[in-house]
């Protein structure tokens, strides 16, 4: 199979000459975490930006000091099996297609489900779990919860109650959701304060979170019970990678709790180390 049969095709795109501004607004607008720089001269693909390099470089406005010149690309006529060995090496989130320096498409872990339940590899899930699984408490505080995400460098985490049983699921942007703040505000710092009506709050959400993390705002008195994802969708270790592939396509999961024969969690699977397997 190759990369043109499962990519998406005209992607969401920033521009060159452009703004940080412009691209925030275009990753909220669109619900992104990050989107391919063009060109507008020409529409060659000139790099890629992400969230994170924005909010890693606060003091710049101008994108092509921002995004990312070097970003991988692959060609749509390459295997997929390419795509998943550049997309593990370089723990990418997003590959952009080119063909004669023209951006064509976009491929992402979800696309990668897609083959992986095709394919259905005989390999289980526990042959393929990171080590180690980092839980969290589900009577801990959310500061708490949050410097795990970071140690853990994570972006869900399984929640244990008192008798260590899995009672639930976090993930970082249920806790940034708790933040309580004026959204006037931030969206008036964030430069996107052209008629809030127009836009899609869930992409709000998705992109502010970092801005959250950044400047410090103070998180609720709350408990990870109170957020967490209660009684979560999990996956037996003995269970094949196609069927935990199949179970995230389906709810539209980036990670899975695996739990072992007792019920006992004993591992997280995320949609990077299914698609892993494509590779091996």
């Amino acid at each position: 199979m190759k990369v043109k049969d499962i990519m998406t095709e005209d992607p969401i795109v920033a521009e060159l000459p452009g703004t940080r501004t412009e691209v925030l607004k275009k990753l909220v607008r669109s619900n992104k975490t990050g989107m391919p720089v063009v060109k507008t001269s020409d529409g060659t693909l000139a790099g890629f930006v992400t969230r994170q390099d924005i909010f890693s470089k606060p003091e710049e406005e101008q994108l092509a000091l921002v995004m990312r010149r070097d970003h991988p690309t692959i060609s749509p006529r390459a295997s997929v099996k390419d795509a998943a060995k550049i997309m593990m090496e370089e723990n990418l989130s997003h590959l952009p297609v080119v063909d004669k320096d023209k951006l064509v498409g976009i491929v992402t872990p979800t696309d990668l489900l897609i083959v992986v339940e095709k394919e259905n590899p005989q390999v289980t899930v526990e042959e393929i779990v990171r080590s180690p699984c980092i839980p969290v408490y589900a009577g801990a505080p959310l500061s708490v919860a949050l410097a795990t995400f970071r140690a853990a460098r994570a972006y869900a985490l399984p929640v244990l109650d008192d008798d260590a049983k899995l009672v639930g699921i976090v993930t970082d942007r249920d806790i940034f959701n708790q933040s309580v703040v004026d959204s006037t505000v931030v969206m008036s710092d964030l430069g996107l304060n052209d008629g809030a009506d127009n836009w899609n709050w869930e992409g709000v959400r998705n992109v502010m979170k970092l801005w959250y993390e950044v400047s410090k705002v103070n998180l609720p008195k709350l408990k990870v019970r109170d957020i967490m994802i209660q009684s979560p969708v999990t996956v037996f270790k003995k269970t094949l990678v196609a069927d935990a592939a199949k179970v995230m396509r389906k709810h539209d999961f980036g990670q899975l709790p695996v739990r072992d024969s007792k019920d006992n969690l004993v591992a997280m699977i995320y949609d990077t180390d299914v698609a892993a397997t494509l590779i091996k």
